[in-house]
């Protein structure tokens, strides 16, 4: 059984590349409409991502803080009770967001855990992402494929540049479109080297780039469900190795697991980004719900 333990070496043929590339775009059609159908049924009712701001729009009432100037007190709407309200206004500008999925050999991994493999759950997640931005007036764009583009179609025209772009064989993708207040939301196994992710994530933030970063998991590779002689196998490097009673390794394994995680999770905290871990067994809509929320509260902290 091979397990995607992840390596960053690139020793796939241009066959293996371009089977893999062919093989994506065939998935693309069917993900872009279950896509769809996940961002309208999280987002039913959501209005995108409001935040107080300086435009013309109405967003909504709320009750006046004395700090604050009497000048921007609602009296119209202030005489039908007791109490004392604010109009706000919504903040107008777009945010530009460089969504991407991750398409190296690893994520093709999927466990009889798993009814997907993660480069599906990465590629509906993605695109189910870039639809719910698009659609709350902001400049999405992929990296690499795309520029940003602010139209509600977007998340279709991205799809379909996808089809027929070169497979990106890189487990993180190229930073030189993402410029300062802009936003990056990657999905990836991130089984590279830790270090090479932490100097990614370092370089962006210091150039002023926030982001969010969603591990796909399949279930068993975190808890390593393997006993008896079993042989694994790298899909990065087609590098094999066998283990004649793998339950003698889990716990080592398990811990390696988590203490990846966590020193992710950790950098992420520090330097303001969101890291979100999400297993393939679970439904795509949960890990939407909680990214669309932690977006939503970061808006009004980058634009403010």
């Amino acid at each position: 059984m091979a397990l995607a333990i992840g390596s960053t070496q690139d020793k796939q043929t241009s066959n293996e590349v371009l089977a893999r590339a062919r093989a994506r775009a065939a998935l693309i059609p069917d993900l872009l409409v279950e896509a769809q159908q996940i961002a309208n049924t999280v987002t039913s009712g959501w209005h995108g991502r409001k935040k107080r701001g300086s435009g013309d729009t109405f967003w909504q009432f709320r009750p006046y803080d004395q700090s604050e100037s009497l000048s921007r007190v609602d009296w119209r709407r202030s005489a039908r009770d007791d109490s004392v309200y604010v109009r706000d206004q919504e903040w107008e500008s777009a945010h530009t967001a460089w969504v991407w999925a991750d398409s190296s050999p690893s994520m093709l991994y999927k466990s009889e855990t798993s009814d997907v493999s993660k480069q599906s759950r990465a590629l509906v997640l993605a695109l189910a992402m870039t639809e719910v931005l698009a659609k709350s007036g902001e400049r999405v764009g992929w990296p690499g494929v795309t520029n940003a583009l602010s139209h509600r179609n977007a998340c279709e025209r991205i799809a379909a540049q996808l089809m027929v772009a070169k497979e990106n064989s890189g487990a993180l993708p190229i930073a030189d479109q993402m410029r300062a207040r802009s936003e990056a939301v990657v999905f990836s196994d991130f089984l590279q080297p830790v270090e090479d992710t932490l100097e990614w994530i370092n370089a962006l933030s210091q150039r002023g780039v926030r982001g969010s970063i969603i591990q796909i998991i399949d279930p068993a590779e975190e808890s390593f469900p393997f006993a008896g002689r079993t042989e694994f196998k790298d899909p990065e490097t087609n590098s094999k190795f066998t283990f004649g009673r793998a339950e003698t390794v889990a716990q080592d394994y398990k811990s390696l697991f988590a203490a990846r995680k966590e020193e992710l999770a950790n950098q992420c905290r520090k330097l303001g980004w969101n890291y979100l871990a999400h297993h393939t067994d679970s439904l795509a809509s949960t890990a939407l719900v909680s990214l669309h929320m932690k977006l939503t509260g970061d808006a009004g902290k980058a634009l403010s």
